[in-house]
Order: C-alpha cells, then sequence, then structure tokens
C-alpha cells in the first residue's frame, strides 16, 4: 500500500514538475505585446487565431488548460480510452472555414456518419417481427424500408421532408456568413430609425434578405413554422408514427430545456441539417482521432501563419486605458501582455469577471449577467469491455460491428411521451427513471 501511495505521488510530482516546466519555457517565449491577444484557445479562439494572422497581425492566444480546443477536445480520461469530451460529431463548421485554413493539408481526416441514426425498441413495444428497431442512413430505399416497418405512409413522405429542409438550408444558408444588424439601438430609440434604414440600404445584407424570400416562395410558410412551433407540431404534421417522430424530435431538443411541446424549438430540426462534410449536405462525420483533431488542424493551420499558442496561461485581469478599451491581460502568473485588440473566446460572464469594475455600462453589465447558463445534459463517457449488443437487433459476435453501431444510438425514443416525461423529469430535479 506505501509503495503505491509513494508511485502515485511520485507519478503526480512528475506530471506537475513537467506541467510547470511547460509553463516557464512557454512564458520564456512569450513576448510583452501583440496585435492581438485571445482569451482562451476553443475552436472558435483558434479559428479567429488563423484569419488574423493570415491577415498579417501578430497573435497570441492563452489557453488556461493544459490542452486547446475548448469543447472540441480529445483526452484518455480513462486508461487506454480516448474521448471527444464534448462535442462528438462534426458538421456544422463552416465549409469556408474548412478551406481558407486547408484543415485537411493539416491533418484533419473525417469518416461520415452512415447510418446515422439508429433506434433499438424495447420489447414491450415492439408492434411485429419487423418493427423492433429503426435505422436512418443516407439511402433513401433503405429509409423507406425501415420507415414502412411503422407506416407505409410515413416511408412515402420521408424523402418529400428531407427535401424540404434542403430546400430552407439552401435559401437560408448564406445568412449563416454575413453580419446580423443588430436592433437593439433602433428599438430604444426610434430616432435612430433613419440611420438604421439607410444604413440598410447601403449594405449587403437587404440584398441578400430580398434575394432569400424571393428564393423562398411558398416554402415561406414551413420556414415560419419551423421557426415558431413546436417540435411535435411539425413532425406530427408529416408522420405518424411516433418512434420516427420521437427519433426526429432529439435533434431539437438536444442540449436544450425543453420538450417536443415547446414552441420555438423546432427550428434546431433545421439547424442539425444546415452543415455539411466533405461536400455532403446535412452530413455529419467522426473525426479520425476524436474532435481533438478538429481544434489540432485548426492550431496547426494558425501557427502556420505565425499564431502563437500558449496553454496553462490563465488570464486573469484585461487590462483597460481610461476611456475603458481593452488593452492588454495578466495572466495567473503575473506577465502583463499589451496589445491592440483583446478577444475573448470565454462565455460573456467569464469576460465580464475579467473587466476592471464600471467598464462597460449598467445596462451592458446587467444584460450579460442575466444570460441563462443553465443546462439539462449530461454528457458520461464510458469505456466498454465488448461491442453493445441490442436485443432488437442481435449479433452472432459479441465483437462484431455491424451498421447501427456507427449511428448515434437513440434509447427511450420510443414515443414522444417518454420524451417529454424525461424533460417533466428534469424540471422537477428528479433523476430519469
Amino acid at each position: 500500500m506505501f509503495y503505491t501511495c509513494r508511485t502515485k505521488l511520485k507519478s503526480n510530482f512528475c506530471i506537475q514538475f513537467v506541467r510547470k516546466l511547460c509553463e516557464e519555457s512557454s512564458q520564456l517565449h512569450l513576448k510583452s505585446k501583440y496585435d492581438v491577444v485571445i482569451i482562451g484557445g476553443g475552436h472558435n479562439g483558434l479559428v479567429a487565431a488563423a484569419y488574423l494572422a493570415k491577415a498579417g497581425a501578430k497573435v497570441c492566444v492563452l489557453e488556461r488548460r493544459y490542452l486547446l480546443g475548448g469543447a472540441a477536445v480529445t483526452e484518455e480520461i480513462i486508461p487506454g480510452f480516448k474521448f471527444s469530451r464534448a462535442s462528438y460529431v462534426l458538421s456544422l463548421l463552416r465549409p469556408q472555414i474548412y478551406s481558407d485554413l486547408n484543415l485537411k493539408e493539416h491533418g484533419l481526416k473525417v469518416y461520415l456518419r452512415d447510418p446515422y441514426s439508429y433506434t433499438p425498441l424495447r420489447e414491450h413495444f415492439w408492434k411485429s417481427t419487423q418493427a423492433k428497431s429503426l435505422t436512418l442512413s443516407r439511402n433513401h430505399l433503405k429509409n423507406q424500408e425501415e420507415i414502412a416497418k411503422f407506416s407505409k405512409k410515413d416511408a412515402q413522405v420521408y424523402q418529400e421532408y428531407e427535401e424540404l429542409l434542403s430546400r430552407l438550408v439552401d435559401a437560408v444558408e448564406p445568412l449563416m456568413d454575413i453580419s446580423p444588424h443588430s436592433l437593439m439601438n433602433t428599438l430604444d430609440q426610434p430616432s435612430a430609425w433613419g440611420k438604421t434604414l439607410s444604413a440598410w440600404n447601403n449594405s449587403s445584407n437587404l440584398t441578400e434578405l430580398v434575394k432569400i424570400v424571393f428564393k423562398m416562395g411558398k416554402d415561406i410558410r414551413p420556414l415560419y413554422e419551423l421557426m415558431t412551433a413546436s417540435p411535435k407540431k411539425v413532425l406530427s404534421r408529416w408522420f405518424e408514427s411516433e418512434p420516427l417522430r420521437a427519433t426526429l424530435a432529439t435533434d431539437a431538443l438536444i442540449g436544450t430545456m425543453a420538450s417536443t411541446d415547446t414552441p420555438g424549438v423546432g427550428y434546431v430540426l433545421l439547424h442539425h441539417v444546415m452543415g455539411g462534410v466533405e461536400g455532403v449536405k446535412g452530413a455529419w462525420a467522426y473525426p479520425e482521432g476524436g474532435m481533438g483533431a478538429v481544434s489540432a488542424a485548426i492550431a496547426a493551420s494558425a501557427r502556420s501563419f505565425g499564431a502563437e499558442l500558449y496553454t496553462d496561461q490563465m488570464v486573469t485581469a484585461i487590462k483597460t486605458d481610461s476611456s475603458g478599451a481593452a488593452v492588454g491581460v495578466v495572466t495567473s502568473g503575473g506577465i502583463e501582455v499589451d496589445a491592440r485588440l483583446v478577444l475573448s473566446n470565454a462565455t460573456p460572464a467569464a469576460t465580464l469577471s475579467l473587466l476592471p469594475p464600471g467598464t462597460l455600462s449598467e445596462e451592458t453589465t446587467s444584460a450579460l449577467q442575466a444570460i441563462q447558463y443553465e443546462s439539462p445534459v449530461t454528457k458520461i463517457n464510458v469505456a466498454l469491455s465488448r461491442i453493445p449488443q441490442f436485443l432488437a437487433n442481435p449479433t452472432a459476435s459479441s465483437d462484431r460491428v455491424m451498421p447501427h453501431h456507427h449511428a448515434t444510438i437513440h434509447l427511450n425514443c420510443e414515443n414522444c411521451d417518454i420524451v417529454d416525461e424525461a424533460y417533466r423529469d428534469a424540471q422537477r430535479g428528479v433523476l430519469p427513471t
């Protein structure tokens, strides 16, 4: 026992020593002034660093943890098993970023998730010897066969539903790459309406919006419904099969404190197909090496343009001048780094805590403090001794990987009532049953 404890203490000491050495080493290279300092090395901060460095700016990224990536990281939290600790699939990274930063050349390799969805039903929900599970893939004919096990009507209209979402994505997607115009000041100050309209008339934003409206035509109505209605209302208009409705509804609910009856959540059904990978619209993929590989490729791109990226460097304060403008940061090691521009990849709340009191107006401070960060989501990473077996689709060998093992596996999605009950449990602070 003593030997084991001493070994662990020695191991922990070595880890801390190496980290301290790396920290001191990075501090030796950390300059006192840059054009831009970015607080936090999450993937958004890394993308900003890459673009700014590519444009010729001297950029420095300061990350408090021992690795870059934020929520897009790969870590060996169980010996022998590496996990994508937070985000777990890739799709919504804009294609322009993919190409501009040469992510493939910097080592990013992905595998399309296909089939993309698998819903095994529990025994007492089996309607027949065939209707035991629902698997959805990029093969339309196979989807029809799978859905027809539950509803022939749904099998006929499923492709039409997907085509509608695809048309809506084509129409709305240009908005993803333009800066939205803020109407907050306009609403607070009616006298600003003239300036706002003038700015819109002279901007490409208005032109783009007009193009979108004309392009959508009769699809405006279903878009409005998606933006305002509940997932259950949207999906019930299309489908009668409960396993299909519940499975599709999860796309609208993941990461959200909402039920299938919550108005406005239907939009996420559209948002989930607004991405794409390898030129395949709406596709999701697994990066080789986990989500940390995405951050690693972005970091490699940023470094290739000259950005300097530092880990184990916690920012404890943002320095401001007499006008309240940010002019640099201070690290936990007491190092001051000056910059013409300070960007924060941290949350608004965390960023606010780094600023001297009174830097921002009371109105802005109150608005930032009012942002809700509560989430019903818990991600559990587990190491398994063998490939999962499902009664709905048993395999002859426990180590044989089947197509459904490649998909996102939806449990307890036999109907929307089960999904909604989980939401009600969360509201009451009760663990799901």
